[in-house]
């Protein structure tokens, strides 16, 4: 039969007989599976839409029809396949691993209901058919599992079909609705024979059979189950209750409550029962069309009718009720089924989520009257719930009985049994409504407020630590947009300069400053916020919330989010257990103890094992298990440095560990967004141990039954936000444990939120400033609600990243404390999938689940876990351990085992077959499974390209699936995406062709979150172009994977495969590969050679830099000096170059990250183990060899270039001496100590090295210099890690430069640089030496710290010290121990150290160190440190005593180079006394360099107050001089006893104006005499918060009194056109002209013909004149024609004047009219001042008469003058010339010292109504006075006046008109910089051209 091909893709058949073109086709479509062993036969799944998928059986072998419907649970299938509701359905389960657990025993009985299943809800199973995407098979998992899944469907005769693309088939139903279905079973079985070879175990999708000899599939009429009383088919049950399809599990809920309920078939009269054999009646769910019982209606209608007792009702129960009330029901487009949806309370608002299972709903605009909604769904808006108003009749749609699903709405049973109580006490009852618990919307407890806050200041988490690394960049930028949207200003305290966070354009204010209470607490002082998070930045900001707990409140300051009570509670361990033991819950058996002793005492008590962990530590620090006493001490007395308390808890190791992430908002709706199962049983810290979301072999009874504890304890703490909750879970019983929680964003919040695509932290934010839940949108469906449990359709595999190998000594043992320092993500539609593909994104060298060569005993890696424990479970599988022996020996899962055992077999297989002889089915599993082409290469003994082509050539493409949170049940509006091959269709089109940017993948010490900056700024820089963009990436810690950053996100591994398929796929416009660090870098020739366009420079030039041997040879070439360097040819040649050189050399391989296997070589003896370990990570790639210049200088530059020309460059130094490595290194910038000649040669070097590569984007250089010679060391074609940190200190961002010459996007080339005076960052490393237990903390070429911090200071030593106290670094209060190896070391600290003995420091020495200091009369104590210390040595002289018991504030141990080889075993006391002081929390400095540098910043005394160089902001910030005002209208300004002065000045100071000038003529009294102005300055006695300077006001008679009061007043006012007290004529002013003095201003305010007579008597006089508020276009020009001719006459404009005009308010004729308005703009030059004047005032007499109050207009003027400077309107000079310049010349005001306005010019706000009336609120502003600084205090802060404020003073009499200060900006890149911002004159080393030789 022909075929044809719909539009969806899929293809047509007949019913009867699959079509020979539709068979061959099936492979290119990915809808042909092969069977999980040659027993399960080919299936059809055929829709009634005429679609066919095929698939294979794993049921009943036999067809089937029914209504096609799709749940999204991710567990619970034995509780949905026997629930009665889904009778006559084919159910399609979204998430595709299922039978995971298996099925528990038919057998066993329920305790409660005596005969019934135990463990279903029916006793039989009532699907028609079961439809899955991937089925375990035989390999379940689960204590109580008796059989698989597909052997309970064959027992019941229910037929299953696994094998389909589910996803495809829930977006059909979504699409179209439920629609009919068939399994139709294949009539014959035919099975091929290379499948049947291969491994039983192994999950096979979409493989390949013979498809020209398949038999016919059998056919079967349709049937819709909805057209029959499905009720009536089922087999009636004795229930206790009306069964219209019964779950046991209602049954359960009721007898659970101790009452008895009656047995009544569905169709029975039970009515004439009621009152007498039953006191309530209860309604099950059921299957089916409602309209179909009809007797059932007709029973319930006579029942409500005689109201005899309560009636309860759910799902189908539900809608027979309400058809009973006399509603209506309607069939919805697909129903309802999860377990995670939404319904609000209409009487209190409050959010549950329920498990659902209906096709029909309750139309609830048909509810008669007398009943009304009882619950609404948050998702669709249909109904889920009724009550009646007055009697006790209710019904809901969901299941509040659960099974499968939360059980959070089950107190509806316990409603119902106090309903039935308190009727069968009173009759009077049945009158009156069920009764619910807790507050309503329109009474009983009030409904928590959302806060109301303006400022917020969020606690940032530092520097990137094992422990606490990207997750909290991530968490505090959604934290810092959800405020953003909320419009409240933020502020940010983060040192941590590499981070997005601290970016620009995110948060308006960053403090780089420590996250210490002393700076949070000077930090809240001087920015006066609001409110506080501290939820957001890991341990460190919790630590500080913690120790400022009493401080908050008394410092103004609110706690957003969860209580600090709670977080105490939390971290406390032993109030923590206390909590937990008062709700009932469990924790482990535990105590707490204060020291070591007591632990010894309290583990009696609880017996070994114990673990030991320390409370208010971070990543498990300080923890471990103790199997006796002596390792129990040694863990205390490391906790004790840590921590002033431990917890001795009974061990539980082998135990699983499962994680929820829980969010709960202030009405205390709960939900859990992501569960997690460790793949590592307990005893390994969850950060150190492989995860898969969701868990995979929980029941539905163990999930929700620790999914409901999650709720209880977190309501009970009164978490508010998102916490994580840790459970030990006993893998052969229920019994379960909490082990923590964690009451703020985790690392595990960041993984489950790109794990589910569910925003935690952006919710969490919201959730603090009290929004529910269920008002806040899910932003990736966009109708749906955040009240909702995410829907999986896929599996989540996160691996951890360790870094060991990079550090001596340290021990690669995994155990309760965290020593990871990233971690992958991975997301596929199978375990295997996912788990290979992370394997790969690890690292560029793995190639999946495979074994590998390293050498390793099995045995050993199996029973104590260490980092290479993965592979060694692949070892032991391919070595032939069966799953039994690798479980005895680590105890994880057998069912993740089975599936890795699969892989190991399946891996084994593929070995058989080569390039040639693999079939294509074959090869699209080895796909499906995960399996790379550069894995199957490997297995087929061919190459990466070739096995590409034959995929591509088989039709092998991977399809592209979205994250949704939804499993597809409702359109998203998502760009988060990832591959896979067990699909059939892709989610999204390919039209955007948008420009790829490859991410930097997992963090790993060398490529950190610097990179992550500079690929989040290149992807933020090309969309603000217009360009459409596809991040590509697979960390979960990032904010590039964040999903709104990028028009397009991959959560994909980035390797060639992975890149070519997505930029094949999306028809890419060019890859950027210069942003993410070594790992793209990697791979851009490979791509290049793939025909890839790679935007940037050409990849053959990268390959030039990163090839060492090509690189120094370029150098040679372009006469760029290096030092010297021969290739590693051989041995014999590295010996003989290295005699030649001498010694020391550097081994340096190529292409590698953070100085990986690059040594320093001192001796002939080393140098053939080094050059082994360089081969080794540099295959195929030369090792160089190079002369090692000691005691030379680095020099760090980071530019920018297009087309070899420089665009821009910033030259940084190191402080430490070259040998340490740069990611190591101290930067200081702008660099202090560099001579001109050196910067001039460096700078010639960058530019021919540029021009030689035709670099275009990012380059680093860097050099070393020494006696003014400099050398290269190295070159990176691509951004660094130093490019965050030289873009943020001075103000220009390299990466936006860099990514518009990638794009051809015109860039201005070294753009103006603005800097403070006095101003310096220093870059300060993060070293995570506490975490790596062994580890030796000295550093050297290989890069070992973890993060990075940068300060600000006046000079390098106070940004030195206020970075490296960033770090965690505590600074000496008293004792200072010093051990210096060198002589030369000796020499160079001496100085140094006689500064710490003048500055009162007590020094302690070791032995050659002290005699070397005694010689040289500086008093120092002596401490002996020996190998094996007697135990008679006194304490007083032994160091590591010292040491232990924390009397050392400060070790300095200097080392001495190690230059000769000693055995692998010798342990230094250098080293010994190293690691004590890092086991112990000694702050240790290990570098002369750094030493001497700390030395020098303590002799100084720094105060560390808070300076403007502390933070830089995301808006144009300056600072200007106190502004005047003019023109200030007093309303009582000569009333006695008038406040109006005082709400004047309060107003204006608020405003920026530190000085006014008020005018004399008031409402009603005006200034004309000595007796009005006495009266006018007794009104500063109540008050005046700026300077003031009083007029007198003219009068037609009072020339004389007038000049009574010249001395004490500033000019003279004639008034025309004010509000009270005018001259009516001109001739009446002459005699002031004469009589007023020269030197002193006349205003006036006169217009039109009089203001021409007022000109000419000036003119006349020879006086200035000045004329205030101008308003028309014939006056404007009319000054200006007088100033053109010479005459003294100056003006002003009311600001409102150039923004209002008569078409805004037509009742005002003051007001200009349109053409005024233009006139006044054009004529801008002519106006001398802007003023605020009576305009404001006369505008609200008029449009809102009771809000005319003095302070009218006056806030409103800077914003308003401020947004014109935005839209090109004015300039900021033209501001600071009106309002302080010109009003200081033109009024001869004086000099107001100390006053100063900081004002934020472009950040846009929406104008809020205030307390001032202003005709603006609502319209979006820029220009914010925020700090205003007035006699050298802060006077008012963000529109606050401070309580401390100063008066101000009558300066009426001063005249002294001092010279105009500067304005200045705050490192604002778009202002030029003053002449003498550069320290020394050294601003031309940075971003200037290069200087040419």
């Amino acid at each position: 039969m022909p075929s044809s091909t719909s539009t969806d893709g899929s293809t047509l058949i007949s019913a009867d007989e699959p079509d020979e073109t539709w068979m061959a086709d099936r492979q290119s479509s990915g809808i042909n599976p092969e069977p999980n062993g040659a027993s399960d036969p080919p299936m059809l799944l055929e829709l009634g839409d005429g679609h066919v998928y095929r698939g294979y059986s794993f049921g009943a072998t036999r067809s089937i029809a029914g209504e096609l419907v799709f749940q999204t649970g991710m567990v619970g299938y034995p509780e949905s396949i026997t629930d009665p509701s889904y009778r006559g359905q084919i159910l399609v389960v979204t998430f595709p691993l299922v039978g995971n657990y298996g099925v528990p025993s038919r057998e066993i009985r329920d305790a409660l209901l005596d005969g019934l299943p135990a463990y279903f809800e029916a006793s039989q199973i009532h699907i028609a058919g079961l439809v899955v995407a991937s089925y375990s098979g035989e390999e379940y998992s689960h204590h109580l599992a008796t059989s698989s899944l597909g052997t309970w469907l064959k027992e019941q005769g229910v037929p299953a079909i696994y094998g389909l693309d589910t996803r495809l088939l829930t977006k059909k139903i979504r699409e179209k609705g439920s629609m009919l279905g068939r399994l139709r079973h294949q009539s014959e079985q035919k099975t091929n024979s290379i499948v049947s070879n291969h491994a039983h175990s192994i999950d096979v999708i979409n493989g390949a059979l013979d498809h020209n000899q398949e038999p016919p599939f059998e056919a079967i009429d349709w049937f819709d189950p909805n057209t029959k009383n499905l009720v009536a088919d089922g087999r009636p049950l004795r229930v206790l209750c009306v069964d219209v399809g019964l779950k046991y599990n209602q049954l359960r809920c009721l007898v659970r409550r101790g009452v008895e309920v009656l047995v009544v078939p569905w169709d029975y009269d039970f009515p004439k029962l009621a009152g007498q054999d039953y006191d309530g009646l209860f309604i099950s769910n059921g299957p089916g069309d409602p309209a179909m019982l009809e007797t059932t209606v007709r029973h319930l209608a006579t029942a409500l009718g005689e109201n005899r007792t309560p009636i309860f009702a759910i799902c189908l129960g539900h809608q027979l009720l309400a058809r009973a009330a006399g509603a209506r029901t309607i069939k919805m487009k697909f129903g309802n089924r999860g377990h995670n949806i939404p319904c609000t309370s209409s009487l209190t608002g409050k959010c549950y989520i329920t498990s659902q299972n209906h096709g029909y709903a309750v139309d609830a605009m048909s509810l008669p009257a007398g009943w009304e909604e009882l619950f609404v769904n948050a998702n669709d808006g249909s109904n889920e719930g009724i009550r009646h108003a007055q009697r006790p009749f209710f019904s809901v749609q969901f299941h509040p009985e659960s099974t499968p699903g939360p059980r959070d709405t089950e107190f509806l049973f316990d409603l119902f049994i106090q309903t039935i109580v308190r009727c069968a006490k009173s009759p009077k009852a049945l009158l009156q409504p069920v009764e619910f618990d807790g507050g309503t919307l329109d009474g009983g407890d009030p409904i928590p407020l959302k806060v109301n806050v303006k400022k917020v200041l969020i606690l940032g988490s530092g520097g990137l630590s094992i422990g606490q690394a990207g997750e909290f960049d991530y968490s505090g930028s959604q934290a810092i947009k959800a405020l953003q949207q909320e419009g409240i200003y933020t502020i940010l305290i983060n040192p941590n300069i590499a981070t997005i966070q601290t970016s620009k354009g995110l948060a308006d204010k960053v403090y780089f400053l420590p996250v210490t209470r002393d700076s949070v607490t000077k930090i809240i002082k001087h920015e006066r916020p609001d409110a506080i998070y501290v939820t957001f930045g890991g341990q460190t900001a919790l630590q500080v919330g913690i120790q400022m707990k009493d401080e908050f409140a008394k410092l103004g300051v609110q706690v957003l989010g969860t209580p600090i009570d709670t977080i105490v509670t939390t971290e406390d361990r032993e109030l923590f257990a206390r909590s937990m033991e008062f709700i009932g819950e469990k924790c482990a058996k535990s105590a707490s103890a204060s020291s070591t002793e007591e632990a010894l005492r309290v583990v009696e008590s609880i017996g070994f094992p114990v673990i030991v962990r320390a409370a208010y530590a971070l990543g498990g620090l300080g923890s471990g298990f103790a199997y006796d006493e002596k390792q129990l001490m040694e863990l205390c007395n490391k906790a004790f440095a840590a921590s002033p308390q431990v917890l001795i808890e009974r061990s539980m190791k082998g135990w699983k560990e499962i994680e929820y992430e829980v969010v709960r908002d202030a009405r205390d709706n709960c939900i859990t967004v992501c569960n997690m199962e460790n793949f590592d049983p307990l005893g390994i810290h969850t950060g150190d141990s492989i995860v898969v979301a969701p868990s995979q072999t929980l029941s539905d009874e163990d999930y929700n039954m620790l999914r409901t504890t999650a709720v209880n304890v977190i309501r009970h703490l009164g978490v508010v936000g998102e916490c994580n909750i840790q459970y030990a879970l006993n893998p052969f019983s229920k019994e379960y444990c909490i082990i923590e929680v964690n009451a703020r964003l985790s690392r595990s919040s960041a993984l489950a939120s790109k794990a589910t695509g569910y925003p935690l932290a952006f919710i969490a934010a919201k959730l603090g400033l009290g929004i529910p839940l269920n008002e806040i949108s899910n932003s990736v469906t966009k109708v749906t609600c955040a009240c909702f449990e995410p829907s999986l359709d896929y599996v989540v595999v996160k691996i951890p990243r360790w870094d060991l190998k990079k550090f001596t000594r340290v021990s690669t043992e995994l155990n309760s404390s965290m020593k990871s320092v990233g971690e992958v993500m991975s997301i596929g539609r199978t375990f295997e999938e996912a788990i290979q593909k992370a394997i790969r994104s690890i690292d560029f060298h793995n190639f999946g689940f495979n074994d590998t060569s390293a050498l390793m005993s099995i045995d050993n890696e199996l029973q104590t876990p260490s980092d290479q424990r993965l592979f060694a479970i692949a070892n032991a599988m391919h070595s032939g351990y069966s799953v039994d022996r690798i479980w005895e020996m680590t105890q994880i899962d057998k069912w993740f085992l089975h599936k890795l055992k699969g892989l190991s077999d399946f891996g084994k297989l593929m070995t058989t077959f080569n390039a040639s002889t693999i079939p294509s089915g074959l090869m699209r599993r080895a796909k499906q499974l995960g399996f790379s082409d550069r894995q199957l290469a490997r297995f087929w003994s061919s190459n990466e390209l070739a096995v590409r082509r034959l995929r591509v050539e088989a039709g092998i493409h991977p399809f592209v699936k979205q994250i949704d949170t939804v499993a597809a049940e409702f359109p998203a509006f998502t760009n988060y995406l990832y591959l896979t091959y067990n699909g059939a269709e892709h989610d999204a089109d390919f039209k955007d062709h948008g420009v790829m940017v490859l991410g930097s993948g997992v963090y790993r010490i060398g490529s950190s979150v610097e990179f992550d900056w500079c690929s989040v700024r290149a992807v933020r820089t090309l969309r603000d172009q217009g360009m459409k963009t596809v991040m590509v990436n697979y960390n979960p810690e990032t904010v590039s994977t964040d999903y709104d950053e990028a028009d397009r996100l991959y959560f994909e591994t980035i390797n060639l495969e992975t890149v070519l398929d997505i930029y094949q796929l999306e028809s890419s416009n060019g890859v950027i590969v210069s942003m993410g660090g070594q790992t793209p870098n990697n791979i851009a020739l490979l791509l290049h050679q793939q025909n890839v366009r790679v935007l940037g420079t050409s990849p053959e030039m990268i390959d030039t830099a990163e090839n060492r041997y090509k690189f120094s040879r370029m150098l040679d070439r372009i006469l760029v000096d290096q030092p010297a360097w021969k290739e590693l040819r051989s041995m014999e040649e590295a010996t003989e170059f290295c005699e030649k050189v001498t010694y020391p050399v550097l081994v340096r391989p190529s292409y590698v990250l953070s100085g990986a296997a690059m040594n320093t070589v001192y001796s002939r003896h080393d140098l053939a183990n080094y050059l082994q370990q360089a081969a080794e990570v540099s295959k195929d790639h030369p090792v160089v060899i190079t002369k090692y210049i000691e005691n030379a200088k680095e020099i760090e530059m980071d530019a920018v270039a297009h087309d070899g020309k420089m665009l821009g460059h910033f030259i940084s130094e190191h402080v430490e001496n070259a040998g340490v490595h740069s990611g190591d290194a101290t930067l200081i910038l702008p660099p202090q100590d560099l001579d001109p000649q050196t910067v001039a040669r460096i700078e010639d070097a960058t530019r021919k090295i540029g021009d030689a590569l035709n670099v275009t984007g990012p380059f680093n250089i860097q050099f070393i210099a020494k006696d003014n010679e400099i050398k290269v060391i190295e070159c990176n074609v691509r951004a660094s890690r130093s490019f965050p940190f030289v873009s943020k200190v001075m103000g220009v961002d390299l990466i936006q430069m860099a990514t518009k010459a990638i794009v051809g996007v015109p860039v201005q080339a070294y753009p103006a640089v603005s800097i403070p005076q006095d101003y310096v960052g220093v870059k300060v490393p993060q070293f995570s030496f506490t975490r790596l237990s062994g580890a030796d903390p000295v550093l050297g070429v290989e890069m070992a710290s973890t993060g990075e911090v940068a300060c600000f200071g006046r000079d390098k030593y106070e940004a030195y010290i206020k970075a490296l106290v960033s770090t965690g670094f505590k600074l000496p209060r008293q004792n200072i121990l010093l051990s210096i190896g060198s002589f030369k070391d000796k020499m160079e600290m001496l100085p140094s150290i006689g500064k710490l003995h003048k500055l009162g420091y007590k020094l302690f020495a070791t032995a050659g160190t002290a005699d070397y200091l005694q010689e040289h009369n500086i008093p120092v104590k002596y401490l002996e440190s020996l190998s094996n210390e007697q135990e008679n040595q006194k304490s007083e002289y032994s160091l590591t005593q010292h040491l232990a018991n924390n009397l050392i504030d400060l070790y300095i141990n200097l080392p001495s180079s190690n230059r000769f080889r000693r055995p692998a075993n010798y342990m230094s006391q250098g080293y010994r006394t190293r690691r004590m002081a890092v086991d112990y929390q000694t702050p240790l400095i290990t570098n002369v360099k750094n030493a001497k540098l700390l030395i020098e910043a303590l002799a100084r005394h720094y105060d560390f107050e808070v300076q403007n160089i502390d933070y830089k902001t995301s808006h144009r910030t300056m600072v200007l001089p106190g502004l005047i005002n003019v023109s200030a209208f007093v309303p009582g300004v000569a009333d006695l006893g008038s406040d109006d002065l005082q709400a004047v000045t309060r107003a204006s100071v608020a405003a920026g104006f530190t000085m006014i000038r008020v005018l004399p003529l008031g409402l009603h009294g005006s200034v004309t005499d000595a007796r009005a102005l006495m009266m006018a300055q007794q009104n500063r006695h109540q008050g005046v918060y700026c300077d003031y300077n009083f007029s007198v006001a003219a009068t037609s008679s009072n020339a004389e009194q007038a000049g009574q009061v010249v001395a004490d007043v500033g000019s003279l006012f004639i008034p025309f056109n004010h509000l009270s007290g005018n001259i009516s004529k001109v001739a009446a002013i002459t005699t002031h002209f004469a009589a007023w003095p020269d030197d002193k201003t006349m205003v006036t305010d006169a217009k039109t013909t009089d203001l021409a007579s007022v000109l000419l008597l000036a003119s006349l006089h020879g006086r200035k004149l000045h004329v205030s508020c101008v308003t028309t276009e014939d006056d404007i020009k009319l000054v200006a024609l007088s100033k053109s001719k010479g005459l003294k006459v100056t003006c002003d404009v009311s600001a409102y004047a150039l923004f209002l005009s008569q078409d805004d308010f037509p009742a005002c004729p003051f007001l200009p009219s349109a053409r005024d308005q233009k006139a006044l703009w054009e004529h801008l030059s002519t106006i001398d001042i802007f003023s605020v004047g009576t305009l404001p005032y006369q505008i609200a007499q008029v449009v809102e008469p009771e809000a005319a109050k003095p302070a009218v207009g006056i806030a409103d003027t800077l914003p308003l003058l401020f947004s014109a400077v935005s839209e090109g309107r004015l300039t900021i000079e033209d501001i600071t010339v009106r309002l302080y310049d010109n009003p200081k010349d033109i009024f001869l005001l004086h000099d107001q010292a100390g006053t100063s306005v900081e004002v934020e010019i472009d950040r846009p706000y929406v104008l809020q109504a205030g307390e001032a009336w202003s005709p603006f609120v609502g319209k979006s502003m820029r220009g914010c006075v925020q700090r205003v600084m007035f006699q050298d205090k802060t006077a008012c802060l963000d529109g606050e006046i401070m309580p401390d404020a100063p008066y101000g003073k009558d300066m009426s009499s001063h005249s002294k008109a001092p010279p105009t200060p500067d304005i200045r900006g705050l490192a604002s890149p778009t202002l030029a910089a003053r002449p003498d911002s550069a320290p020394d004159g050294r601003l031309s080393s940075f971003l200037s051209k290069p200087t040419s030789r």
